[in-house]
Parts: structure tokens; sequence; C-alpha cells
């Protein structure tokens, strides 16, 4: 592949964790959460890495065990489309950009080396990680057509009933050319449920000039497995244990 960076997406505040600390600084095993991002980013071939922080960011900054990333303020949280915008100097114009999130510990390099063949082999230019859950409700979902083909990714908020039976949900990482990415954030509209500009709009706009959009579902979904409260940080560190145990066994 290309040249290859990792924007990370580490603004929000985590209000359901119940503390002051922003959610990506929660450790596990002694390590942030961000960092284990960070680590399946470089694992995966990154040459470059940029979190985007927002509250509390110094914290964050102080936190991390990899200090050689950079950073870009969201000083206002307007959505995701929004906050990979603020890094839109950092994306640079050729290659290949992955759109990861520090709150999600269990994404690994090999997951995210996958989702680069696929979209290679498929000549795709983005490709969602996606995978099917039992229960997808609050989760963005994946809408295929008869053939299996990709249609759109949309908001369970915004998703009409119909399209809300669809079990394949969108993990929020991405794997994009970095030119057709950039001049899809500049067409991000607010026009939604929630007011703001969300990165999976990016994803018609591309379709929508002939590309190819095409989503990468995972078997099963715990490398996607985000922590937004206090019991799945419990069993994320579960997970991680376990992986540590087999390494060294």
């Amino acid at each position: 592949m290309n040249e290859l960076k990792a924007v990370i997406l580490a603004a929000g505040k985590g209000t359901r964790m119940k503390s002051d600390l922003p959610k990506v600084v929660h450790t596990i095993e002694g390590k942030c959460l961000a960092d284990y991002v960070i680590e399946a980013a470089a694992g995966a071939g990154a040459e470059e890495i940029c979190l985007v922080v927002g509250y509390k960011y110094d914290i964050v900054r102080e936190s991390l065990a990899h200090q050689d990333v950079r950073f870009v303020l969201q000083e206002q949280q307007l959505g995701t489309g929004h906050a990979v915008l603020c890094a839109k100097d950092f994306l640079g114009d050729c290659g290949c950009t992955m759109i990861l999130f520090g709150d999600t510990p269990l994404i690994t390099a090999d997951t995210l080396l996958r989702l680069q063949k696929y979209h290679a082999d498929h000549n795709n230019a983005v490709t969602v990680l996606s995978s099917f859950v039992g229960d997808p409700t609050g989760y963005g979902r994946i809408i295929r057509d008869a053939d299996g083909g990709f249609v759109k990714s949309v908001e369970h908020k915004d998703a009409t009933p119909e399209e809300r039976k669809s079990h394949e949900i969108n993990s929020g990482m991405y794997l994009f050319d970095t030119r057709e990415l950039k001049e899809a954030l500049e067409r991000l509209t607010p026009e939604n449920a929630q007011g703001e500009y969300y990165l999976p709009d990016t994803l018609s706009i591309i379709r929508d000039k002939g590309l190819k959009v095409d989503a990468f579902a995972l078997e099963d979904p715990e490398d996607i497995t985000g922590v937004n409260d206090q019991e799945q940080l419990r069993e994320a560190s579960i997970v991680i244990r376990r992986r540590n145990a087999r390494r060294q066994g």
C-alpha cells in the first residue's frame, strides 16, 4: 500500500465512565486505552499518527506512553466528520488514511492489515470496518442491496424502521483514499437528527462520484468493541489479559 497515516479520534469526555478523566486515558494493565490503538495503527504500517483531542487534552498528551504522535485540538464537539476535518492539515494529499477511535483498545494490527488488503484487492476508495452483532440498537447500520453490495451507512437515529433491521454495524473505523476523504469532508453538512457533521456521510459523497465504497465485515465483533463505561472497561480488560496470556503461553 502507498503512504499510510492514521487519525485517532480522542476528543470525547466519556460521561458514562463516571470519571473526571478523559475516557481514552483510562487504563488496562497499566496502559491507556488510546495507547493500544496507537500500537495497532503503528503495527499495521501507519507511518504517521495523529490524535484529535478535546476534553482535558493536556492530560491526554501527558498520559500517553507514545509521545511520537501528532495532536490536533477539536475545540467544539461537532461530530466525527468535524473531528477529522480538524486534522485536515495532517492528512496530506496522497496515500491512504485510517480513521480509528481512542476508546477501542481491542483493535489489532492484524485486523487493520486485513482491512488494508481488502481495500486494495477490491480497488475501494473507502472501506468501512463492520461486523454483525445480535443487538445492533444504537449503532450505525450498514445497508446493502439485494446482491450484497454496499449502499450506505446510516446512524441509528436517522435510520428507517426497515434499515434498523440490519444487524451489520459500522464500527466507525475506516480506510480512505486520502484525497477523496479531504474532498468529501469539505462537502459535509449537519443535516441530521443531531445537527452534527457525520463522517459516515462522506461515504455517500464518495459513492455518488462513481467511486467504490465497501464494508469489510469481521466475523467476530470483539476487535471493534468500544469502552463507554466501567463495565465495558472491565470486559475489555478480561479480553486483553486473555490475549496476553495466549501470547506468553
